[in-house]
């Protein structure tokens, strides 16, 4: 079972771990990267009516919709180093994909995503040939 902690040094706190532990333990440090990710992207889109929103269809799986009031939304993924960011890439263009054929056969009424992003915890920022954006942590303060 995964908790999702509004401030992820409560799960820190909780669970007794140093960052030097954090290094040895990538699955759980990249929880909590998700849980400050998932903080950051609350805060700083709710002026925009934003929502953050969760994907899992059993088969697919995003780890952020972000929605604002006026129904635009983006499909982010959260992952902690550059050597996953092609993991993160790919499935949301294949999830972007599936919406653009759901679209063009009248499947559904909801829109293409704004944007497909992967927010990471060591990159530059720069958009890739394939359109995904990817954005470190420290640029959304």
């Amino acid at each position: 079972m995964i908790f999702l902690f509004i401030d992820p040094s409560i799960a820190v706190s909780g669970l007794n771990v140093t960052p030097e532990m954090l290094i040895y333990d990538l699955e759980t440090f990249g929880f909590i990267f998700e849980t400050l990710c998932i903080r950051d992207l609350k805060v700083y889109s709710a002026p925009l009516g934003g929502k953050v929103l969760y994907y899992n269809d059993g088969t697919l799986e995003v780890d952020c919709v972000l929605q604002i009031a006026d129904g635009r939304y983006g499909l982010i993924e959260f992952k902690l180093g550059d050597k996953r960011i092609d993991e993160g890439a790919q499935s949301l263009l294949k999830i972007d994909k599936l919406i653009k054929q759901k679209i063009a056969d009248g499947d559904t009424h909801i829109p293409e995503p704004s944007f497909l992003a992967v927010v990471t915890g060591d990159s530059i920022a720069k958009i890739r040939k394939d359109g995904v954006m990817v954005i470190p942590i420290g640029t959304l303060r």
